[in-house]
C-alpha cells in the first residue's frame, strides 16, 4: 500500500492493534484511531501524534451511527482494520445473555456496522478490510462458546463481504492469530486459572508483520485467510 494511506483502526490501545498502529505511524501513514470514549481518545492522540480519533462504544453498536454523525469521518480510507475484541470464558450452562450479547456486539456486530459506514470510502480507494479473528474462529473448545461464536460469525462476515465487494476492488483479509502476548491473553489465563507467561506466546509485533504484509501486497493478489501460530 502506497505511502500516506489512511487507516481506520480499532483496538489500537494495546496488543496487536497497538503494534500495527505503531508500525503504520512510524512510516508516515495517516491514522484514524477508534476509541470507546473521549478519555481513551485523548490517550491515543497523545501516543500517536498527528493521528485522528473516532469515538464510539463498540459494546453498543446501535448507537455507533449516532455517535459518528456528531464527528467528522475521514473522506479517504485505504484500510479498515478490525482488531478490537473482548473475551469472557465460561460453560454454556453458566453464560448469561448479557455475556453473550457483549461479545457478539464488540466482536461481530460492531465490525459489521463500522464496515457499513466506511464501505463508500473503501470502494473509492479500492481499499482493504482486515479482520483480526482468532483460532477460536475456526474451532470451538469447552468454555469458549460465546467468544468462538462471535469469531465464527466474524469469519462469515468477512467471507460474505469478500464476495460482495470483489467487483468493487475491495480486498478482504482475515487473520487468525493463535495465543498472543497481550492484556487479553493475561485475562484469558486468569479466567482459566493458569499462570501467564508472555514469553510462551506470539509477540504482537509478529502478528503486526503479517497484517502489514497483507496490506502491502501488490494489487494483483489478495490474501484471503492467514493463520498465525506460536512458533515455540
Amino acid at each position: 500500500m502506497a505511502g500516506m494511506a489512511t487507516h481506520v483502526i480499532t483496538g489500537a490501545g494495546s496488543g496487536i492493534g497497538a503494534a500495527v498502529a505503531r508500525r503504520l505511524h512510524a512510516r508516515g501513514d495517516e491514522l484514524v484511531l477508534h476509541a470507546r470514549d473521549a478519555g481513551r481518545a485523548k490517550e491515543l492522540a497523545a501516543e500517536f501524534p498527528g493521528a485522528r480519533t473516532l469515538v464510539g462504544d463498540l459494546a453498543d453498536p446501535d448507537k455507533l451511527s449516532w455517535a459518528f454523525s456528531h464527528q467528522s469521518l475521514p473522506d479517504r480510507v485505504d484500510s479498515l482494520l478490525h482488531i478490537a475484541g473482548v473475551v469472557d470464558l465460561g460453560p454454556v450452562g453458566e453464560l448469561t445473555p448479557k455475556t453473550w450479547r457483549h461479545q457478539l456486539n464488540v466482536n461481530l456486530i460492531a465490525p459489521a456496522e463500522l464496515t457499513r459506514h466506511f464501505l463508500p470510502q473503501l470502494r473509492t480507494t479500492s481499499g482493504q478490510v482486515i479482520f483480526v479473528n482468532s483460532g477460536a474462529g475456526l474451532s470451538a473448545h469447552a468454555d469458549w462458546s460465546a467468544y468462538a461464536a462471535s469469531k465464527h460469525g466474524l469469519k462469515a462476515l468477512a467471507d460474505s463481504l469478500r464476495h460482495e465487494e470483489h467487483g468493487n476492488g475491495v480486498r478482504v483479509t482475515t487473520v487468525y492469530p493463535g495465543r498472543t502476548a497481550s492484556p487479553m491473553q493475561a485475562k484469558v489465563h486468569q479466567q482459566e486459572g493458569k499462570e501467564y507467561d508472555a514469553a510462551k506466546w506470539i509477540d504482537p509485533e509478529s502478528v503486526a508483520t503479517t497484517i502489514l504484509m497483507a496490506l502491502d501486497l501488490p494489487r494483483d493478489a489478495e490474501v484471503n485467510d492467514l493463520t498465525v501460530r506460536p512458533g515455540r
